[in-house]
């Protein structure tokens, strides 16, 4: 992958996750943590998928988006689920849901449970990453947003 293409793959998921932020009804001051937690998410992503594979870098890019959203909501004190929510979006295997639906409609029954197993997985591992940032204690995340406050006064 070029350099070009892999610079705009991580600002284009930045600004469709500020996309999807408008539609979920973020507040506006908060548009730019949300772009930057799905940008890092893809960037993490893409960076990982070529050595670890899909569903590995799907599990370890979740689990950073899930890490930026908590110490971001614990900086900007807010609640986690407006930067999780939309952070997470880029990640979502939107295209293999498709393609199964697809495929049960057109009757292709071996198809869509082969797609269809593929996106358990990484819906499965997303889930398990975001369960696994949510066991990191919140006051690592406080003592990590410390300096930042003390910053913006």
């Amino acid at each position: 992958m070029s350099v070009w293409r892999f610079c705009s793959e991580v600002f284009f998921a930045g600004l469709g996750t500020i996309a999807f932020s408008l539609l979920f009804h973020v507040p506006t001051r908060y548009y730019p943590r949300c772009g930057f937690t799905g940008a890092a998410g893809w960037l993490v992503f893409l960076a990982l998928k070529g050595a670890l594979g899909t569903l590995t870098a799907t599990f370890l890019a979740t689990l950073a988006v899930v890490l930026i959203s908590r110490f971001s909501s614990v900086q900007q004190r807010c609640p986690v689920t407006i930067f999780l929510i939309s952070g997470i979006f880029p990640l979502v295997p939107g295209l293999g849901i498709y393609r199964t639906a697809y495929a049960l409609v057109q009757g292709d029954l071996a198809g869509a449970s082969l797609t269809g197993f593929e996106t358990a997985k990484l819906a499965a591992a997303m889930v398990l990453a975001i369960l696994l940032g949510f066991e990191v204690p919140a006051n690592w995340f406080a003592r990590l947003a410390a300096p930042f406050a003390a910053a913006d006064r």
